[in-house]
């Protein structure tokens, strides 16, 4: 398994010759937000685009017109509503939900998230997903800490777990360093790479780095969850995940007993 992040939730995970990529975001500027870090070139194929909730920090779709039409779109069932217009092949995933693309399966898990595109309107699902093959990552999207998480515990290779957002505070529904350290202890992966943090910040300026959410990641994760290693990334960095010498574990079931 590889995995390149490429700034804030977007990762692209290369596993047994699948590539997908998750909530892609790769614009200079978004709204009133404004990139911070390099934007990758041409990414090429790709067997699938993850998307976990329909917020435009997650759900953007100039990104996606600039990526491989090819592509089918892998979304929370409310994301999708706000893909009509994509001209994507669209597949609605719930939590407990899973297809196969390219060889492998993508399964969808719950997140705690209000996922909807506006912020009027009813609440709107958002999800996590689950990538199996060989070996197995998670992608958190936005979520807040749950006891289900240690469902998954046992049978993670990689985590990618979101430690921060985009500006000098965060709003409910997600997870600062202490509370994603906290994740692991749950989760038990034996990789974690931070994500969403560090990518974009406000135009008037990226307040939140004064913060240094990674660093007080690192030092709670190394205070709650010592054995697991911790990969922090710059944009556009890759790492290889080398397979684990024995299994590592059987999957629990889904808390829904999906």
């Amino acid at each position: 398994m590889k995995l390149t992040w490429l700034g804030h939730a977007t990762v692209l995970v290369e596993l047994d010759g699948a590539r997908l990529l998750t909530d892609p975001v790769l614009r200079r500027r978004v709204a009133h937000l404004r990139r911070y870090a390099p934007a990758p070139g041409a990414l090429g194929r790709l067997d699938a685009i993850l998307l976990s909730h329909a917020h435009h920090d997650h759900l953007d779709l100039p990104t996606l017109r600039r990526l491989d039409a090819s592509a089918p779109v892998v979304a929370a069932p409310g994301a999708a509503r706000s893909l009509r217009r994509a001209g994507r092949v669209v597949h609605r995933l719930a939590p407990g939900e899973e297809l196969e693309v390219h060889g492998v399966r993508v399964g969808a898990v719950d997140a705690v998230h209000d996922g909807r595109r506006l912020p009027v309107g009813p609440e709107i699902e958002a999800v996590g997903f689950v990538v199996a093959g060989s070996q197995r990552v998670y992608f958190a999207g936005d979520t807040e800490v749950y006891d289900g998480m240690a469902a998954l515990a046992g049978s993670l290779d990689a985590a990618l777990v979101p430690i921060w957002g985009w500006g000098a505070r965060l709003g409910p529904g997600h997870m600062d360093p202490r509370q994603a350290a906290e994740a692991l202890v749950l989760l038990r992966p034996a990789l974690v790479v931070p994500i969403h943090w560090g990518t974009y910040a406000p135009l008037a300026g990226p307040r939140g780095r004064k913060l240094d959410p990674v660093g007080a990641f690192m030092a709670n994760a190394a205070e709650l969850t010592p054995e697991i290693r911790v990969a922090v990334l710059a944009p556009g960095e890759s790492l290889d995940v080398p397979a684990p010498d024995h299994p590592r574990g059987v999957r629990p079931p889904h808390p829904s007993g999906a």
